[in-house]
């Protein structure tokens, strides 16, 4: 089957959520222990299925540490969609939202400025240490008009394929696939 199309998805936000590990389950189905810190982006390609099409998702894992902040309005220009990505066990990981939101978007062209974000919390197998309630993930999501909210873990597999689920067929709707 021919590459019907590629999409860029640009995931974002602070360092040691867990971007690389969710990116790195997606892509092999394998939970890595020793994750190192990405160093500005990282991409990756995987091949889905949509509407009986072929389509290549570039993954861009971006690096979440001050030092490379003002990279991403850089990484993001061409994003077809997004994941803001937090740890429901670190409270701080979503306090920053407002910045990260605003140099996603800065990179994005005038004809890209309705990009669908998805608000992921990560880490759902840390119930026990929850810090960020979902009803605050929900709250977030509605303030800042992003696609949804949902939570996973790279580490039991929990919800990995449903988070890329989302935003494959958002981006197949507002590409006219589907």
């Amino acid at each position: 089957m021919e590459v019907y199309a590629a999409y860029k998805i640009c995931l974002f936000g602070e360092g040691g959520v867990g971007k690389t590990a969710l990116t790195r389950r997606f892509l092999t189905g394998l939970f890595d222990l020793d994750t190192k810190m990405t160093m500005g982006a990282s991409i990756y390609v995987k091949y889905v299925e949509l509407a009986e099409k072929k389509i290549a998702l570039q993954i861009w894992d971006f690096g979440g540490e001050e030092q490379f902040k003002f990279l991403l309005p850089v990484y993001s220009h061409g994003s077809a969609a997004a994941i803001f990505m937090v740890d429901i066990s670190r409270y701080t990981t979503i306090k920053n939202i407002d910045d990260w939101l605003k140099f996603f978007d800065e990179g994005l062209q005038e004809g890209e400025k309705s990009v669908p974000i998805l608000l992921v919390g990560g880490k759902s197998d840390l119930e026990e240490k929850r810090a960020i309630p979902k009803q605050k993930g929900t709250e977030i999501c509605k303030e800042h008009n992003l696609l949804d909210y949902i939570e996973c873990s790279a580490k039991t597999g929990e919800n990995v394929e449903e988070v890329f689920e989302i935003l494959v067929k958002e981006i197949g709707k507002r590409k006219g696939i589907i």
